[in-house]
């Protein structure tokens, strides 16, 4: 079941990555792929002193916003986690890129971590999910991106993710 159109037009959007969400295959690890391709043509722009803050910014928006847009299509839907809902990926997916120097390996290995720690939900990954609504949805994903972005971080400083 899908969001209604009438009262759901901006959360649908967000919530759906403005329809990238309906692909019936995988539909986060496509929304987490966009992410890293997104990042990848942003860091082009970005200097790369401030790439961390633009990649803190960036999460922080897409949770702020996914927040309230996964809660009201969950809402609408019924559902207490729509596969069609992948701002939470998109939240997840930027916090690997923290503090790591963008290269095509460091975004492939962001990219593969994150999508490893979102499927396999360690702890607490898991018990997130059972958070009311919204909250739920997206936080297991930050969480997962946390747990990327650690293994990055040990992976960078020791000397092994070369970039």
């Amino acid at each position: 079941m899908h969001p209604s159109p009438r009262t759901s037009r901006w959360a649908a959007p967000v919530a759906t990555l403005f329809g990238l969400g309906y692909i019936p295959w995988a539909p986060g690890t496509w929304a987490s792929l966009a992410t890293t391709i997104a990042w990848w043509l942003l860091t082009a722009a970005v200097r790369p002193n401030w790439q961390s803050a633009v990649a803190l910014l960036l999460a922080g928006f897409a949770i702020g916003l996914g927040i309230p847009a996964a809660t009201r299509v969950a809402r609408e839907t019924g559902q207490k986690d729509p596969q069609f809902v992948v701002i939470d990926e998109v939240a997840g997916q930027f916090i690997p890129f923290l503090a790591i120097p963008a290269s095509w390996k460091s975004l492939l290995l962001g990219f593969i971590l994150f999508r490893g720690f979102d499927i396999v939900k360690p702890p607490p990954v898991r018990q997130l999910e059972r958070l009311r609504e919204g909250l739920g949805i997206v936080m297991d994903d930050v969480a997962a991106g946390v747990y990327a972005f650690g293994i990055m971080q040990i992976l960078f400083h020791t000397g092994l993710l070369p970039t």
